[in-house]
């Protein structure tokens, strides 16, 4: 691959900052999309804090994107982080999302180049890296004192049910009625995303273990010991460490933040709908309409993040080709008891915040460890990937939300009823007290175990004095 000459300063500067010999070096390499690099920044940060030298690696422009849309992270934990940006090339200069087929298949060589670099002057060399980038860091098995641990940015139960159980023989713990009831894998993932997968499996075996951004409490232990069944077989090591995000995001207010939070502390506790649907929902025309319309009759407060999908980088004019339409005088009409977004929005902060009551979502498994670890029950609208065996999760199995659209419908419009209703019984009604509730104590038995002799805790600093050994 052509190193560019703009380039080269930066690697000079990376390259200062390795002179010195370390004892472990950390090398986080995320697939260059939101979610993970959302998830490997946070988990970066936590492995930082451990006084570890760590690098978080990708392509410059996304390297920024993950620095900027940090909700939640302290600043002064980001500046801890080594930022070492590859080399661009023909395949990534016109500004546009890689697709994950080029982007988990094109990156090879720099990181290579850079894993030498960092090798010859680290006692040992620990590569995590998003499963889609296997094949990327396959060249962690040419150096002595180089190991590398995929992350998974979703959750166990979805990796079990969707991509493991069948190929081990392995049954689902689910009662008969759950079974029936669980979302089919059928439409989650695009073509292109199921050939880059498949592109990685001979890589995957390279690995030494697997992190997972997810707790036992959580999802309980019968999946987990399922998965620690499978990985002891193949002789690697397995740990959960979720949820990685910071449970209190609202330390970190900036005063760009201003306007969602000036308005939520006029509202009162729990009365507080936030509405969003991550980087990658494209809604129709007809779709905000009708979801304009339920809220607006559901009479309930919210907070509707209202953007379009990146399509780009997100600081070129390109990343946002559309201006998302509501119906014509509708803000005008909920002025006070809504508030619509059309940037981006400080997440874990807005569901850290008391008169948040409920999360509208697509399910993203960063949305759905937000949301739980705050106490927040969620109204589960899952578009694809991983987010229809989130919904499944949240709604099923650990009871914190409703669901709004089955998967089996997911062709079909949903109305301003149905969304009207659903937002009526998650904010207002007998039902919306239990599941609250059960979120509440979840969210607080979730934060626990993240703490000093929690069971989160002690899966991380397994992993710490596992890679420290």
């Amino acid at each position: 691959m052509e190193i560019k000459s703009e380039n080269l300063a930066n690697n000079e500067l990376i390259s200062s900052s390795l002179k010195q010999d370390h004892d472990v070096a950390v090398v986080i390499v995320p697939i260059q999309a939101q979610g993970h690099l959302n998830q490997l920044l946070q988990f970066a940060c936590l492995i930082s804090s451990y006084g570890l030298s760590v690098y978080y690696v990708g392509l410059a422009n996304y390297n920024h994107q993950a620095r900027v849309r940090a909700n939640g992270l302290n600043p002064s934990d980001i500046a801890k982080i080594h930022f070492h940006d590859l080399p661009s090339s023909p395949d990534f200069a016109s500004g546009k999302i890689p697709r994950i087929s080029d982007a988990s298949m094109l990156l090879r060589e720099p990181i290579a180049s850079f894993l030498r670099d960092i090798s010859s002057k680290a006692r040992r060399v620990v590569v995590v890296h998003d499963v889609y980038m296997s094949y990327n860091v396959q060249d962690v098995s040419s150096f002595h004192n180089a190991e590398s641990y995929n992350f998974h940015c979703i959750s166990i139960f979805d990796m079990y049910c969707s991509f493991l159980r069948a190929a081990a023989g392995l049954p689902v713990p689910l009662e008969p009625e759950q079974l029936k009831r669980m979302p089919s894998l059928e439409g989650c993932y695009p073509d292109e995303m199921t050939s880059a997968g498949r592109l990685q499996k001979p890589y995957i075996g390279i690995k030494s273990g697997d992190i997972y951004n997810t707790s036992q409490v959580i999802e309980g232990t019968a999946y987990l010991d399922l998965m620690e069944k499978l990985a002891s077989r193949q002789n690697k090591k397995l740990w959960a460490i979720g949820p990685i995000l910071p449970t209190k995001p609202l330390d970190y207010i900036s005063n760009r933040d201003n306007t969602c939070f000036e308005w939520l502390n006029k509202q009162p506790p729990n009365s507080v709908l936030y509405v969003s649907f991550g980087t990658s929902t494209l809604f129709s025309d007809e779709q905000i309409k009708e979801l304009a319309m339920g809220l607006e009759q559901s009479k309930q407060k919210f907070i509707w993040v209202l953007r379009d999908a990146d399509k780009g980088v997100i600081f070129t004019g390109e990343a946002r080709t559309k201006r998302l339409e509501l119906p014509e005088g509708f803000e005008e009409r909920v002025k006070g008891v809504g508030l619509v977004v059309r940037d981006w929005a400080p997440q874990p902060q807005i569901l850290a915040h008391p008169a948040t009551g409920g999360f509208m979502s697509h399910c993203g498994w960063n949305s759905c460890l937000e949301s739980i670890s705050m106490g927040v029950p969620i109204a589960a609208w899952p578009m694809h990937f991983d987010q229809p065996k989130n919904g499944f999760l949240v709604t099923e199995i650990i009871k914190t939300g409703l669901i709004v659209r089955e998967w089996e419908k997911r062709e079909e419009l949903v109305t301003a009823s149905t969304i009207e209703n659903v937002v009526r019984k998650l904010m207002a009604s007998e039902e919306s007290g239990v599941i609250r509730k059960r979120a509440e104590e979840l969210g607080e038995a979730v934060r626990r175990s993240t703490e000093k002799g929690g069971v989160s805790r002690m899966e991380l600093e397994s992993f710490i004095a596992h890679i420290t050994r």
